[in-house]
This record gives C-alpha cells, sequence and structure tokens, in this order.
C-alpha cells in the first residue's frame, strides 16, 4: 500500500495492483481446495446450477473476496450485509452458468479486439482510467496503461501479479462485455409493429354502453357450498403455474421482550448527567471519552454546519468554547456535546505535494530525516526558483500516486480525519496560495495550496455517547420467564398449550432458504437455519435475537414444486366458491332470454352502464370487471342477450346498447414506436435474464452451510 493511501486511507486512486488485491481470493480458490478448509470436506457441493456443481470452498472464497471489498471502501460489515453479499454471489453464479450456455447457443464470443477496446477504449474500467490519468489533460492514457499491462503480463508464469491482473480483466472487462453483447443483442430484436399500433388505437377510442343485471355471489350463502381437497387438488392441477413455490419452512413463536424499559432509559441519562460537568472541564476529551466508555472517540475535525445531522438542531452552534449541551437522545443513544472551537474553513481544497520518504523502501533502504528535510527544502528552493512542479514530482515524489498526475490532489472537509494531521491542518488552515515544507509520520512534503472553495463556519465538537442498554434486571426477567416457557413445551402440543396457559399470542413466519431476518425481531438466520433442519413439531432452544429471546415451533414445510392443499386453500377455496356459485345462479336462470325476465328471478333490477371503456377493465358503479368490458364490445350482444358472464363479483347477463370509436388523439405511428420500443428496451435486459432463469434447474443447498 503506498504512503499516500495511508495518509489518505479509503479516499485514494486506487492502483492497478490494489485493483488486483481485492480479488487475490478468486486466485487462491485452485490452492484452497487442495486443502482442509472452512468446510472441511471438499467435495460437499453448495449448490447445482444446470447440471453444474458450485463447490462449498469456491463459494466461500468468492463471499470472503466480496466481503473484502467492501471493507476496503470502508463498509461494516454486519450480519444483514453478509446475507446481501452470499445472495448477490449466489446470483452472480446462476447468472453466469445459464449466460455462458447462451453465449454458446447464439454465437457469442469475446475477440482480441473486443479486449483491447475493453482495456484501451473509452468504455475502459473507471478505476483503470484513474490509475492511468495524463497529469497535464486529466484525461485517460491508454498507451501509458499499455505499457504497463503487458509488462506484467509477460512476466513469469509464478507471478502473482500477472495472476491477478489477468482475474481483474475477466471480471472487469470479459464477462461485463460478454453480458452488453448479449443485451445488445436482446435489446435489437425489440420491434413495435404497425399493425400492433393501428389496433392499440382503436381498442384505447372504443366506447360503449349496456344494459345488464348483476346477481352478486352472496345471493348464495358460503355454507351451502362445501370445498373438498379433492375440488382443491383438481384446481391446483390445472393451473400449475400460479401454484409452483419453492421450497419454505413455517414456524409459530413466542417473543420474551428484553428490550430497555423506561427505567432503564432513565438510568442511563442520570449517568450522563452526572459526568456533565466533568466533561466539560477536561481538556483532554479524548481521554475521557475513552475512560468513560463512551460509544464515540473524539474525532478532531472540524465539521461544516450544514453537514452535521444532528437532533439537537441550532442548539449546538449557540454554546461558547467548553460549553456542554444534553444529555439528548441521538437514536439509541444518549449524548453529551461539548463545544470546542469554530473556525471559516472551505468545504473542499485543491492542493499538490512532493513526498521526500522516511519510511523503508521495498528494498529495505531509507533515507534520514536530516537528508529528507534537506532534499525537500532544496525542491523549494528550486520550485521557489522556477522550476517546473510536476517535473519535480514525477523525478523526485516517494508518492507513487500523485507522482506522474502533478502531485495533485483535491480534498472535502470530511476527508480531515483520514489525512496525516499535520497535512490535513495545513492544507485547510492555510490560504490558498500557501507554500512550505512540512513534517509528518511519512516523511517531509513540500505542499502548495492551490484552491479554497466555499468558505464558512466550520464547528468541532465532541460527543459523549452512552447507549441505552437493558439491565441485569430486565435481561434477567425476559430470561427467566423464557427457560420457564421452555422447560413445558418439549412439542408442537405442548407449545401451544403452554401459550393457552400463559395467555400468550404466538406470532406466525414463513422462511425461504434465503430469509436471514424475522419481521420487527432482528437477524434470525440461525432460527431460519435450525427450522430447515429439523422436523415439523420440533421446538427451538431459547435463541437471543438481540435483545429479544424467541420460541418457536415448526407448524408445515413445503418442498419445491406445487403447493399442498392446505397451503393452497385459503387462496383456492374463494375462487371455487364463487364459481360453484355462479353454477347455481346460471341453473337458476334456466332458460330465460330476456334481462328483465332474468332480473326477476332474483328480484332485481336492470341497468345501464354508459361510457365504458375497451382501454379500462373499470366500470363505473360496477368495479373492476375485465370479462364485462370485453363483452360489451361484442357485437353479437346487440341483438341478442349474452351468455351468463361469470366475473369478480357475480354473475352478468348484458345487451349492448352501442358501441363506437372515439376521435383520433393524432398520435403518429413512429412517435409511438420510438416510446414503446424504448420501454421495452429499459426493461428488457432484466426480463430476459430472470427469464433464462427461470428455466434453469436450480438446486440450492446454501442454507446447510450459512
Amino acid at each position: 500500500m503506498s504512503v499516500i493511501q495511508n495518509i489518505r486511507e479509503k479516499y485514494a486512486a486506487i492502483s492497478i495492483a490494489v485493483i488486483a488485491v481485492s480479488l487475490i481470493a478468486f486466485i487462491l480458490m485452485d490452492a484452497l481446495s487442495s486443502k482442509s478448509g472452512l468446510f472441511n470436506n471438499q467435495s460437499k457441493s453448495i449448490g447445482e446450477i444446470n447440471g453444474i456443481d458450485i463447490s462449498v470452498t469456491d463459494f466461500s472464497a468468492k463471499v470472503n473476496a466480496e466481503e473484502e471489498n467492501y471493507r476496503r471502501r470502508g463498509a461494516n460489515i454486519n450480519d444483514q450485509m453478509r446475507q446481501q453479499i452470499i445472495e448477490s454471489v449466489w446470483n452472480n453464479e446462476i447468472y453466469h452458468i445459464i449466460l455462458e450456455e447462451e453465449y454458446k447457443h447464439v454465437g457469442i464470443s469475446f475477440t482480441d479486439n473486443d479486449k483491447e477496446d475493453g482495456i484501451y477504449g473509452e468504455n475502459a474500467p473507471n478505476d483503470l482510467k484513474e490509475s492511468f490519468k495524463d497529469p497535464k489533460t486529466g484525461q485517460y492514457d491508454p498507451e501509458a496503461a499499455r505499457q504497463q499491462l503487458k509488462k506484467i503480463l509477460k512476466s513469469g508464469k509464478e507471478s502473482a501479479e500477472k495472476a491477478q491482473l489477468i482475474n481483474y480483466i475477466n471480471e472487469t472487462v470479459i464477462i461485463p462485455g460478454l453480458r452488453n453483447k448479449y443485451l445488445n443483442l436482446v435489446k435489437g430484436s425489440v420491434y413495435y409493429p404497425k399493425w400492433l399500433h393501428d389496433k392499440e388505437i382503436v381498442d384505447q377510442q372504443s366506447i360503449a354502453s349496456m344494459n345488464y343485471v348483476n346477481i352478486p355471489y352472496t345471493t348464495i350463502g358460503d355454507s351451502t357450498i362445501k370445498i373438498s381437497d379433492e375440488d382443491i387438488k383438481a384446481y391446483i392441477q390445472k393451473n400449475k403455474e400460479q401454484f409452483k413455490q419453492d421450497k419454505s419452512v413455517s414456524i409459530s413463536y413466542v417473543v420474551f421482550d428484553g428490550t430497555p424499559t423506561n427505567a432503564d432509559s432513565i438510568k442511563t441519562m442520570n449517568e450522563l448527567i452526572q459526568k456533565k460537568e466533568e466533561f466539560s472541564t477536561k481538556s483532554d476529551v479524548n481521554s475521557f471519552l475513552t475512560v468513560n466508555g463512551s460509544e464515540s472517540r473524539f474525532d478532531d475535525a472540524y465539521v461544516m454546519k450544514s453537514k452535521l445531522n444532528t437532533p439537537a438542531g441550532d442548539s449546538l452552534f449557540n454554546l461558547i468554547p467548553n460549553a456542554v449541551y444534553g444529555p439528548y437522545l441521538d437514536a439509541s443513544d444518549y449524548t453529551l456535546a461539548k463545544f470546542i472551537e469554530k473556525k471559516i474553513l472551505p468545504d473542499s481544497v485543491k492542493c499538490r505535494h512532493i513526498l521526500i520518504s522516511t519510511k523503508p523502501k521495498e528494498d529495505g533502504s531509507s533515507i534520514t530525516d536530516s537528508v529528507a528535510k534537506l532534499r525537500a527544502d532544496s525542491i523549494s528552493l528550486a520550485i521557489n526558483s522556477g522550476a517546473i512542479f510536476a517535473d519535480l514530482a514525477a523525478k523526485f515524489s516517494d508518492d507513487p500516486e500523485s507522482k506522474d498526475k502533478g502531485g495533485e490532489y483535491s480534498f472535502s472537509l470530511e476527508n480531515f480525519s483520514g489525512l496525516a494531521k499535520p497535512f490535513a491542518e495545513y492544507i485547510f488552515y492555510q490560504s490558498a496560495g500557501s507554500k512550505s515544507v512540512i513534517k509528518t509520520e511519512f516523511g517531509y512534503h513540500y505542499i502548495e495550496v492551490l484552491e479554497h472553495k466555499n468558505p464558512g463556519e466550520a464547528y468541532k465538537f465532541a460527543f459523549f455517547k452512552r447507549k441505552i442498554i437493558s439491565s441485569q434486571e430486565t435481561s434477567n426477567y425476559a430470561s427467566g420467564e423464557a427457560m420457564k416457557f421452555a422447560s413445558s413445551s418439549t412439542d408442537k402440543i405442548s407449545f401451544e398449550k403452554t401459550c393457552k396457559d400463559k395467555k400468550l399470542t404466538a406470532r406466525v413466519a414463513e422462511f425461504k432458504t434465503s430469509d436471514y431476518t424475522l419481521v420487527g425481531i432482528g437477524n434470525a438466520r440461525p432460527l431460519i437455519k435450525w427450522s430447515f433442519e429439523n422436523k415439523v413439531g420440533a421446538v427451538s432452544e431459547t435463541e437471543n435475537i438481540g435483545d429479544y429471546i424467541v420460541i418457536a415451533t415448526i407448524t408445515e414445510k413445503n418442498e419445491d414444486g406445487l403447493m399442498s392443499v392446505k397451503s393452497a386453500r385459503p387462496i383456492v377455496e374463494p375462487i371455487l366458491l364463487n364459481i360453484k356459485k355462479a353454477q347455481q345462479i346460471i341453473a337458476k336462470v334456466a332458460n330465460q332470454k330476456d334481462l328483465t325476465a332474468i332480473a326477476g328471478v332474483f328480484k332485481l333490477n336492470v341497468e345501464r352502464a354508459d361510457s365504458i371503456l375497451f382501454g379500462s377493465q373499470f366500470i363505473k358503479q360496477i368495479g373492476a370487471e375485465p370479462k364485462l368490458t370485453g363483452a360489451a364490445f361484442n357485437e353479437q350482444y346487440k341483438s341478442k342477450v349474452s351468455q351468463a358472464i361469470a366475473g369478480n363479483s357475480g354473475v352478468f347477463y348484458i345487451q349492448v346498447i352501442n358501441s363506437s370509436i372515439l376521435p383520433s388523439t393524432g398520435e403518429t405511428y413512429e412517435s409511438k414506436r420510438l416510446q414503446a420500443e424504448q420501454n421495452i428496451k429499459n426493461s428488457i435486459s432484466y426480463k430476459s435474464i430472470e427469464s433464462i432463469k427461470k428455466t434453469a434447474k436450480i438446486e440450492d443447498n446454501r442454507i446447510q452451510y450459512y
């Protein structure tokens, strides 16, 4: 890692070597697969996609590499983030395999010319463009990139740098390039024909009116009709696509709340009140915060007023130095805010520097402090005498990131804490045009402040935070109640009896194998994993999820395939009830052919509906009845009463009064075509891949390992 990266931490531009390092786990897969890994069984598969096994070791390595990528960008890898990464890596495995097969099927390949253009052309990866930017023009220098990358690719077979670069090109150029070729091919097939345009115009402008009789399903009681399991099973078989399901498990569970009580909150607030005066008098605020167990540490930096996000609002900006405000509630913390200082500072700066490092180089050599200082002073003298800064930076600077860019950097005030303190203070506190040699832990820098932007009031605060936590009494009570419940609940029957005896209302949840949270509770992946590993009727041990304790029993399990009759009954039963009610209604109407006579059978009136639009499924005074809308434009029903129309809310009989076409809006085919094709292209990339995914044979065993 370069020196300036240590200064800037995550804010630095990424060099090609560092880019590649983030992918190193991929290169190590072969080595890992020959040794005992995380799961200690290299033959195990985490899943299968179209007959191709995905090994646990390979998958784990990719997940770890992706986590490392996020960490390098400053992300906090919590349980939720980890599950999202696992899901993302799994989907990438699916897409890679199914698209590779599709590329072969349609004859798509990635040629040497494609690779050349992908690395050195206008669409080269952004991090490559950043790493090989011409310091004079600020633009991507493909020739500089070509020389460096070819040098690496010509290195020995055992070169780790070469392997990393090959993998980087594959991940950032070849794989995305092939996908773009395929998606562009799919998008190129989009066409909106004129006949379709003409038909849609007619449909949109068609209007009708009709007389009708509506016999609601509610005229027949639900209790008079029985829906058997065989009825539901037959309906499922007839409509298989609607009742496909993924592997799932359902649980019933009780929750024992160990979250902080009001008394716990007051206790935390009083603890801060007792420390308020001491906090205001302490000059070494960092030590104070450390000793007193603050959730936050002192950030010895300024923040612009507009960037300070706090519930205390403007109250903090009216404090005098060393005054303390609070305690106030900030999310789950009680907070004391101490005002340190205010300055007029820019919100961003542009500067340039030349570093003479005192740190040991890769070959172990180094220079003394006095020699480094002498060189920096000589550079200062040369520049002040007319030497070109960029030339000296390229020749003498020990900062590999900036030496070929004229030594230039831009920083926002938010970057302040990530910089070496003397460096940050000089570029932000000194005015534009200032020049000096300064010393940091990395050596001596000759610095010029080139530009300050948007000066304004900046504030420095110290925040003493205490998280509101459950007292031992609160935790013990919740734990005790949970243990009492668990001791009397050994199976589903005793679980339900204990709920009844203790007057507890059990909650229900259904999980897919990829789920990881229990709504309103938090990350419940261990409980979900347990649910898939055990049988219906099993009762879990007490599961601590944050401040909650959960005990669950498994109530149902469903495998991949069609829904069971039990699971489908809540969906299918109302549909079948209406179908059987419609049959009874139609039987009562018998051979009546007149609307008035039909209405008389059920003591109803003949109604009228006007301004029915073919392009709308909704009919005024009736509601959403698409079958009825379509029938209103059937020319046969002008001369006779329609057959029975079983709709969403009842059975309808209609007779059309008239139908016509409204004047055209004047929209041209060409304008409609462009709009329609663009709308399709905007969604087709995702939909085309998902459609292929639906036809793939996927076996997902992740629940066994994650």
